[in-house]
């Protein structure tokens, strides 16, 4: 493995996850409902996302990047939904400081169906994926940094790819721990409303999604 080319990429990874969006804010939110294991889980399926769409560019994958780029529209819509689910359920939840209360309604939004670790992982790498014109970004740092193709070296592409995905999870263990650090500070009573201001942001990025086709 091309060590230059893994510690390029890894500094690419780290730098396009860094930015918030909606994966920051269900990163920090699951962090605070349901502690660190739970943005970890969030972290790493937004992580495996980045490293995906890294390999994609790296292997100059022409036929993966145009039917992404294809579909972008649906795709968008459908993540956008998505996103306005979850927000949704942010503010049926509450912190696990207590007995929940019941409120009626589909098991997605109910407060206690909360998904295992794996379907964190699943449902993240899923959501993340949904945002196509990522791919372009990886293809336009990789292509200014003179990244793209290199040799055309199978070695090369491979540290291109891993750097992407160990940068992107090093964003995300820092942003986890960080939220879990001051996870304490924070009284019980303030948590139900970081909840429904996590659930606003969501439904704020899903209908950006939604609305910004084309």
């Amino acid at each position: 493995m091309d060590l230059l080319f893994f510690y390029k990429a890894l500094a690419v990874g780290f730098a396009i996850a860094a930015p918030v969006g909606p994966i920051g804010a269900l990163c920090i939110q699951r962090t605070l409902k349901r502690g660190l294991p739970a943005g970890l889980a969030v972290g790493l399926g937004a992580a495996l996302a980045d490293g995906t769409y890294g390999a994609i560019a790296a292997f100059g994958l022409v036929s993966v990047m145009d039917f992404f780029v294809l579909w972008q529209d649906v795709l968008k819509i459908g993540g956008g939904v998505f996103l306005i689910l979850l927000g949704v359920k942010a503010f049926l939840i509450y912190p696990d400081t207590g007995p929940a209360p019941k409120r009626p309604g589909l098991p997605f939004l109910s407060p206690g169906g909360k998904l295992g670790l794996a379907g964190e992982v699943a449902t993240t790498y899923a959501l993340t994926l949904t945002n196509p014109m990522t791919i372009l970004s990886f293809i336009a740092i990789f292509a200014g940094l003179g990244l793209m193709h290199a040799g055309g070296e199978t070695g090369q592409s491979v540290a291109l790819a891993v750097g992407v995905f160990v940068g992107s999870a090093l964003w995300w263990v820092l942003l986890s721990g960080v939220v879990t650090a001051i996870r304490g500070r924070i009284p019980d009573t303030a948590l139900p409303w970081i909840n429904r201001f996590a659930g606003a942001l969501l439904i704020g990025f899903g209908a950006a999604a939604i609305t910004s086709q084309g």
